[in-house]
């Protein structure tokens, strides 16, 4: 249930992508509203979006008024977050040790941000801490079997890893035993034109740091029309699938 996670180098990665985030973040929004449709009539009045990226969910519950506390691991997403106004108070921090104390808000969303926790377990018990009573989590994330056109294509290319593996479905439900859980499994699959558009799409919404490091040398045209060659596609165009996992905790 723990990963090696270097959260500087994922700061830095998100960092890098704040400034066009929202024109790549399709599945953001995808999985974001699917886990709308599980929120709790009466879902706050105070939440803490935890992983906020540039603000997008922090906005639709500002919207609908909620008192938002934004927090993100990335100070430039945040600073993107507060010039949209995305939320009334604003938080550096670590999903893993939140800077709250306990029992401070009605309520957590937390949309594609936890598979960046070293440890999901912590991470959950984190929100549950600053979760008042009768109050519920939200959240989503990736799980083993995302982006498996990544490594498909990348293993026949070179042999190394160029997309993080995420928890197996098994270290996920270890993780959430004896936690008061509802959970519900998605595929996601996006298409694009190019093998290279795909790869920009990552890059675009910051999911560019890799647990294992990755190599210096950059992508040369002979690699990437092999590379094209070995990415599967279909008549839609050249895909990544996510394999998404969405939870409902209620303290």
């Amino acid at each position: 249930m723990t990963l090696q996670v270097n959260k500087q180098a994922v700061a830095k990665a998100f960092g890098r992508a704040a400034q066009h985030y929202e024109q790549h973040a399709e599945l953001q929004r995808l999985s974001g509203d699917a886990l709308l449709a599980l929120a709790p009539a009466g879902f706050g009045p105070h939440l803490l979006d935890a992983g906020c990226g540039t603000g997008w969910y922090s906005r639709y519950w500002r919207d609908r008024g909620r008192e938002l506390t934004a927090l993100d691991l990335s100070s430039v997403m945040l600073d993107a977050a507060r010039e949209q106004r995305s939320a009334q108070h604003y938080l550096q921090g670590d999903i893993d040790n939140l800077p709250l104390p306990d029992a401070c808000v009605d309520g957590v969303w937390s949309n594609l941000a936890v598979q960046w926790s070293s440890d999901l377990r912590l991470a959950l018990h984190q929100f549950l801490r600053v979760t008042r009573p009768g109050g519920s989590v939200l959240f989503s994330t990736l799980l083993d079997g995302s982006l498996h056109e990544v490594h498909e294509a990348w293993a026949r290319l070179d042999g190394r890893q160029h997309a993080n593996r995420f928890l197996s479905a098994a270290q996920f439900s270890a993780a959430l035993t004896g936690l008061p859980a509802q959970c519900q499994p998605q595929i996601i699959t996006l298409h694009f034109p190019s093998a290279l558009s795909a790869m920009r799409s990552l890059k675009g919404i910051g999911a560019t740091h890799l647990h294992d490091g990755r190599g210096a040398q950059p992508l040369t045209r002979s690699q990437l029309a092999q590379l094209e060659q070995y990415w599967p596609q279909d008549a839609q165009g050249y895909r990544l699938s996510y394999h998404l996992m969405y939870g409902v905790l209620h303290k």
